[in-house]
């Protein structure tokens, strides 16, 4: 079974980001086309117009990143200056985001004048185009990288990233503060910011609420001042999600660990556990379990699967036990606890 949340699609940044502060370690400068500094970069993923520059430009692609490296620049140096500026001037007219001249390469002056009239960005970086490319990709993997915002709580219990999700007033906090009070760490209270980097869910707390947690009858406290800075953590890999739920009476609830339900968070599938919670349920001891029972099912051990299929086998070794057996153990059963009852005595 599942149930979970979609997200919205993967956001854009601007050209120009990858001239701010944060992108200082990829070394560009902005050589033409500072009228295109709004265009959008939308993919990870760059595109090396190789080629694009004998004329078939069918295949370059908006919103990614052009990389022009020895081998770009070497082929178009060999061509006549007449050709070099009809290649130019047609690639120049397909949609793109910008271009990059890697290894501190000279852009050829036909290529510095298609980008100005075009409006389209041409920047330049000092370092090899492998290197660069590799930093690049990681750095857009973070800035484009889908994000959501959920009202729940993020722990790091035994090493285990668990979002603790549940209505409002329901014990998320409480939940969470008993746990740092047992030695596991807080990532985020209230508000989680979750983004998708690759295959992966990694959640951290928006700048405003780092480190707090809000408890109502004692409002707002800081828990990296109350507990020191071994008690909370930046960010953390979501590997397991706990929904507490108001207990109802006369409702179904799992009784032996076989169902297998996922939450799905950004298209990414995640464990789920439905907590109920009625007094007299102490709910951080049954976090802490689920989240060892995780671990241990992570490394191949299912405890409730391995008691189905020993009670399975001894069903087709012994057969179901006679009925007349089982009315007598029931009538038995209150006796003998009686019987008890009186010996204590």
């Amino acid at each position: 079974m599942k149930e979970g949340l979609g997200g919205p699609e993967s956001p854009a940044i601007p050209v120009s980001a990858l001239l701010d502060a944060e992108a200082e370690a990829l070394k560009l400068r902005l050589v033409a086309g500072r009228a295109g500094l709004g265009h959008l970069v939308q993919h990870a993923r760059v595109q090396r117009p190789g080629l694009a520059l004998t004329g078939y430009t069918d295949y370059i692609r908006y919103g990614r990143v052009q990389i022009m490296g020895g081998s770009e620049i070497g082929y178009l140096r060999k061509l006549t200056p007449r050709r070099r500026r009809a290649i130019l001037a047609k690639l120049a007219r397909c949609r793109i985001s910008c271009f990059v001249l890697t290894k501190g390469l000279a852009p050829p002056e036909e290529l510095v004048r298609e980008a100005e009239s075009c409006g389209i960005p041409l920047l330049q970086t000092p370092v090899e185009s492998t290197t660069f490319i590799k930093q690049l990709q990681g750095f857009l993997d973070e800035r484009l990288a889908m994000r959501l915002h959920l009202h729940s709580v993020l722990m790091d219990v035994f090493g285990l990233g668990v979002l603790i999700m549940g209505e409002s007033g329901i014990g998320k906090s409480e939940c969470a503060l008993d746990l740092i009070d047992r030695g596991h760490r807080l990532v985020a209270d209230d508000v989680v910011e979750i983004k998708r980097v690759s295959d992966a869910l990694v959640g951290s707390s928006p700048d405003l609420t780092r480190y707090h947690m809000e408890l109502r009858g004692l409002g707002v406290i800081n828990i990296k001042d109350l507990y020191g800075v071994s008690s909370i953590r930046m960010t953390k890999r979501v590997e397991l999600v706990v929904n507490l739920e108001r207990w109802e009476a006369g409702k179904e609830y799992d009784r032996l660990g076989l169902r297998d339900e996922r939450f799905l968070i950004l298209g990414v599938e995640v464990p789920l556990i439905r907590m109920p919670v009625a007094p007299g349920r102490n709910l951080a001891i049954l976090v802490e379990v689920a989240a060892r029972n995780q671990l241990l099912k992570e490394r191949g051990y299912d405890a409730a699967r391995r008691f189905a299929e020993r009670v399975d086998a001894l069903l087709e070794v012994e057969g179901p036990p006679p009925r007349k057996v089982v009315r007598l153990k029931a009538r038995r059963g209150p006796r003998l606890a009686r019987t008890g009852r009186r010996g204590g005595r």
